[in-house]
């Protein structure tokens, strides 16, 4: 099994706890930043996160495809390119449910979003590159207990 292979399982459960740890953090702040209810806010996150978890699943299962065809590492640069990639879908997908979620303009609504991007760059690097290797730690010692 190649260390890339992930089950369904497994990218779903990737992308919740993705999504639960940058929700933790961004609702609260989101409130905050835009003035509106905090109830408001956990409804648009709510909405922005379904639309990530399924996002994440097929954007990774595609980036993994083409990790395995053109045998790339997951170098810095492999890494920033995945980061940027998942999230310039991810622009594309939300600013319009921004946009009508807050009423307003689809210009207004990028700025949001880029706000948000700005926060989900790193995080998603970072959030990646720890996932990586918790997981490698967990399979070298799962495969070692059975070798």
């Amino acid at each position: 099994m190649h260390t890339n292979d992930k089950t369904l399982r497994e990218r779903i459960f990737h992308a919740v706890l993705y999504e639960v740890c940058a929700m933790a953090m961004l609702v609260p702040l989101g409130s905050w930043l835009v003035g509106a209810d905090l109830g408001h806010m956990g409804v648009l996150a709510l909405m922005m996160s379904t639309i990530a978890m399924l996002w994440n699943m097929l954007f990774n299962a595609l980036f993994e495809r083409l990790e395995r065809r053109y045998h790339w590492q997951r170098t810095p640069a492999v890494r920033s390119l995945h980061a940027i990639g998942f999230e310039g879908g991810m622009l594309l997908l939300t600013i319009p449910v921004i946009a009508w979620w807050l009423d307003c303009s689809l210009w207004q609504a990028l700025v949001a979003d880029i706000g948000v991007l700005l926060f989900f760059l790193p995080y998603t690097y970072a959030f990646n590159w720890s996932y990586d290797h918790a997981r490698a730690r967990l399979l070298a010692r799962k495969l070692g207990l059975q070798g």
